[in-house]
Order: C-alpha cells, then structure tokens, then sequence
C-alpha cells in the first residue's frame, strides 16, 4: 500500500474539524447515558445512522460494486460496529483517564496492521511522531484525571478490541475503497451493520420505551445529535480523510481529541498547567512527524 500522499493544508482541516467534533461527543454520551444504557447507546448510533444515510443508499443502488459486500461489512463492522459495544463495556470496570490513553493507541495499531497485513512500509518518522503522540496524550489525560485509576485491568481488554478494529478498518478503506465515495461507502457499510442494531432495540424495548415517552426528550435528543454529527458527518469526512491521505495521519485524530477535552474543560472552568501544555506540544509534534514521515 503506498503511504507517499502529500498531505495538504485541507486535510489538516478535515482532521482538526474531526478531532472538535468527536472531542465534543462526550458531553453528548454523558447526557444519552442518563436514559440509556451504554449497549442502547450504540446500538441508536448505529440504528440512527443506518436510516440517515438509506436515501444515498436507495438513489445510489446501482452504483454499488456488491461483489465487494463482504469488504463493505468489514467496514462497517471494524469503523462502527464492534467498537460501539467494546468501548461502553470497557468503560464499565475501567476509568475515563485509562480509556483515553487506549483510545490512543488506533494510529499505534494502524501502523502495526498496515505493515503486517497491508504491504506499508515501516517510516521511523510516522513510529516516532505516533509515540511522541501516545506520550502526550498520556500526560493530557492523567494530569488531568482526579487520581483514581481503579478498574478491572481485564476490561482493557474490550477497549483495545476496538481500537485494533479501527486501525484495521483505516487500512481497508484505504487499500480497497480508494475511489469509492465516502458517502457512498458509509452508506453500504451502515445499511449491513443497521438492521442488527435496530432488532436488538426492538427486543429490549428501548424503541417502544422512546415512543411512549419513557426516556428523557434531553437523552433523546442527545443521543440523535450524537448520531448525526459524531457518527453520520464525521464517518464521511473521516473515509475522505483516509483516501486523501495516508492511515496514519488519518488515525493521529485520536491523538488530538484529549487537546479538545481539556480545552473544553478550560472553557467550562477546569484549570489548566504546565504538563497540559507539555503534552499538547508533544501532540502537535507528533502528528507533525506523522505528516512528514510519507
């Protein structure tokens, strides 16, 4: 696979804008989860999106290349499907500052899986900028914690599953949907991973429990909003992200979405110190050495 794109001030853009919009998800999880439980969370991502994108689906369906539905489900199963449930149940045993930093490792696992099972070629300046970036990272989130690490180690398990599913998936959009729409490849790959989702609503009942106004119109509507910006709208930019660039840079989002968190937190009255910006700095470095390491 070849990793030699020249990155352009656009696409620095596109991940900035990805990297606000996924940081801001949290305060919208956060209010979702006081009606919902984790597992209905993602599974009302998945069910929302599924349905926002079947008018694409729907005008677009003879441009669809079916023989690749196999890779079309390995898409949507490896971008959305199986992390939505790993991160939630991790969640549960472990803390946010643990989880962050396991977030973080999707560019580590991108690297790792697009040389093992994708021809990349190993870059000592992408190796270099996706450590600078897990180190930063890890002071952003643990300076910033309140102390308490706790948890069930074992959980950990959970969120690493999701994000070897992300570095995976950045891969195979990359070497076999490169001239697929975005919109189009979301499309396809959410109408596969959607109708599972919206049977499991219907089993627990969390469709009829929203319909007869059981749930909470703010966990509703936060949930929807979720949905569409941080699921719909960031699925297309972030496929179009990965074909104009390289995986790596694509997946160096993660690295800047604690840098949005804490910035948020500033703003909402959180103080900030010296090792928030030593780590913001070592951020911006790596994803620096991301960009030139082609």
């Amino acid at each position: 696979m070849n990793d030699r794109t020249e990155i352009s001030s656009s696409s620095i853009g596109v991940l900035l804008l990805l990297a606000v919009i996924w940081g801001s998800s949290f305060i919208l999880i956060k209010k979702s989860l006081i009606g919902f439980d984790p597992f209905e969370v993602a599974a009302l991502r998945i069910s929302i999106s599924s349905i926002a994108f079947l008018p694409i689906l729907i005008v677009k369906w003879s441009d669809i290349p079916w023989n690749k539905w196999l890779l079309f489900l390995l898409v949507g199963m490896t971008g959305s499907g199986i992390p939505a449930f790993m991160f939630p149940l991790g969640q549960t045993e472990i803390s946010s500052s643990i989880a962050g930093i396991l977030n973080s490792t999707t560019p580590i696992f991108t690297f790792m899986v697009g040389i093992l099972l994708f021809r990349s070629k190993f870059v000592f300046l992408k190796f270099a900028g996706i450590l600078l970036g897990l180190v930063g990272t890890s002071l952003l989130i643990l300076y910033g914690a309140d102390g308490n690490i706790g948890g069930k180690p074992i959980y950990a398990l959970f969120m690493l599953i999701g994000t070897l599913c992300y570095g995976t998936n950045i891969n195979v959009v990359k070497t076999y949907f490169q001239n697929i729409k975005p919109t189009l490849l979301s499309a396809v790959s959410f109408a596969l991973i959607g109708p599972p989702a919206i049977i499991y609503l219907i089993y627990r009942g969390t469709i009829f429990s929203i319909l007869n106004n059981q749930i909470p119109v703010s966990s509703t509507g936060s949930v929807v909003l979720l949905a569409i910006l941080g699921t719909v709208i960031s699925t297309v930019l972030f496929f179009k992200l990965v074909q104009k660039t390289n995986p790596v840079f694509a997946s160096s989002v993660s690295y800047i979405i604690p840098i949005v968190a804490t910035l948020l937190g500033f703003i909402d009255g959180e103080s900030i110190g010296v090792s928030h910006f030593m780590g913001m700095g070592l951020i911006l470095l790596g994803v620096y050495l991301i960009k030139k390491g082609r």
